[in-house]
């Protein structure tokens, strides 16, 4: 509850701090002190230090694997504002209300780490996607923007309308909202409803697979996060993403059983279809920011994983999986704001005239592509393992493997261009501590990948 309260009331803050100074670095440094405090409440809530007590009727259960999870989206948001604070402020003339927006985003983020309910559900998917919206059509002037943020809205209007059929249809069958319902004694039993239960549940399945960005419901992905703003579509890309698939894997692990075959055969399906959508189409992209808006759909394949498993590995896995994939795109993308051409020959020479910015983007871009020595290939490799622990689905396994390879070409076109292409990239102003932050989280990712269990442990001790 710690983090739920203090993001609000956080996002307040920051809403008011714009009446009292109109000083963008002083909005960013207010931003950054209070994602820090944010942080602390939530470590103390995690090992029971400090809670704020509210009954919440069973709608919500806080786990130390949310709370965990929520740490590691609070850490990664604060290294997003260290990086890219400075270009979010300059997107336009309100400062103070984009960080507000992103403080309830974390809001909603920290309801879907713990909700128990289907109206929680509801309520946390809204609250973290309606900010979005407005982040997505912050550059007013720009009509791709304009269009990115109204294809949003319309899309994610219309997802969230599936998913309220779709409660109402588990209601219309359990007679309560709560995730893992009993059907009451004095209710007719379940089998006399014939399709509802499973067409409700898979109507929830759709609009999820929506907010993740994952096949066949991933055709805004592109269009939106090209479109946005560069420094908000990393965020949108990253912490959005992953809120939205431990909201997926909470609601659905148990849920095998009430879709009986239906489930065997859907998901592999949806699985093999994103990767082969997002890794295939990312191979003919010229821009490097659209070529990473359809990576982010791969890698939703590659997460998807976790919900087709559902086992103690794969829990430890996406835990893994959403660092290694935060730190990274929130890295890759961060240098591709300073960048003053997007395309791929845009980086030409980098290696040359920026060997910092080069360097690290290189380790960014290898553990997307999941090489090792970096977090990126532990986290493939939680995946995989989980799934052939659970079913032994070597089929699906391989194919993951075949597609991984495929997204190292289109990863190391980038680095190719960096270092074995001549030219001289018009790059914004590198300050000393934006190279710091890079080399930070450089380190951070490579560390993890020699040591991944440094992180697991902290979900268990």
């Amino acid at each position: 509850m710690n983090t739920i309260i203090v993001s609000g009331l956080l996002g307040v803050l920051m809403m008011f701090s714009g009446i009292f100074t109109t000083n963008k670095q002083t909005i960013k440094n207010i931003a950054i002190v209070g994602l820090i405090i944010l942080l602390l409440a939530n470590i103390l809530g995690t090992y029971g230090l400090f809670n704020i007590e509210v009954d919440t009727k069973g709608m919500l259960a806080f786990t130390k694997f949310g709370m965990f999870f929520n740490s590691i989206i609070i850490f990664s948001t604060l290294m997003y504002f260290l990086l890219s604070g400075r270009d979010i402020v300059e997107v336009g003339n309100y400062a103070a209300e984009y960080f507000a927006l992103i403080f309830f985003v974390l809001c909603g983020v920290s309801i879907l780490s713990a909700y128990n309910n289907l109206l929680m559900l509801f309520l946390g998917v809204e609250i973290m996607t309606i900010p979005l919206y407005i982040l997505a059509g912050t550059d007013k002037k720009n009509l791709k923007s304009n269009e990115a943020s109204l294809k949003y809205l319309f899309m994610g209007a219309f997802s969230t309308g599936i998913m309220l059929m779709g409660i109402a249809l588990i209601y219309g069958v359990a007679g309560n909202f709560n995730v893992f319902y009993e059907v009451p004694a004095t209710a007719a039993p379940p089998s006399n409803f014939g399709i509802l239960l499973p067409l409700g549940l898979l109507f929830i399945f759709a609009s999820m697979l929506f907010k993740v960005s994952a096949a066949p419901f991933h055709f805004w992905t592109p269009d939106v996060y090209d479109g946005s703003p560069a420094v908000f579509t990393s965020f949108m890309s990253t912490i959005v993403k992953a809120a939205g698939f431990i909201a997926f894997i909470k609601l659905f692990e148990g849920r095998y059983v009430q879709l009986q075959s239906s489930w065997k055969l859907l998901l592999p399906l949806v699985i093999i279809a994103t990767l082969l959508i997002g890794n295939i189409t990312a191979v003919f992209q010229q821009s490097v920011k659209r070529m990473l808006a359809y990576s982010s759909i791969a890698q939703a394949g590659f997460m998807l994983f976790a919900l087709y498993s559902n086992n103690d590995v794969s829990t430890e896995g996406i835990l893994l999986y959403s660092l290694a994939y935060c730190l990274a795109t929130i890295g890759v993308f961060s240098i591709l704001i300073k960048m003053k051409d997007y395309t791929f020959d845009g980086y030409n020479g980098l290696g040359k005239s920026h060997p910092i910015l080069a360097a690290t983007n290189t380790v960014f871009l290898l553990s997307l592509a999941g090489i090792p020595l970096t977090v990126g290939f532990f986290a493939k490799y939680y995946m995989l393992v989980s799934a052939i622990k659970a079913h032994s689905a070597f089929f699906i396994v391989i194919i993951a493997v075949l597609f991984a390879a495929v997204s190292v070409y289109y990863y190391f076109r980038v680095i190719q261009a960096m270092y074995f292409k001549t030219g001289e990239p018009e790059v914004r102003t590198v300050h000393k501590g934006f190279q710091l932050g890079l080399i930070f989280m450089a380190a951070l990712i490579i560390l993890f990948g020699i040591m991944p269990n440094m992180l697991i442990q902290w979900l268990y001790f």
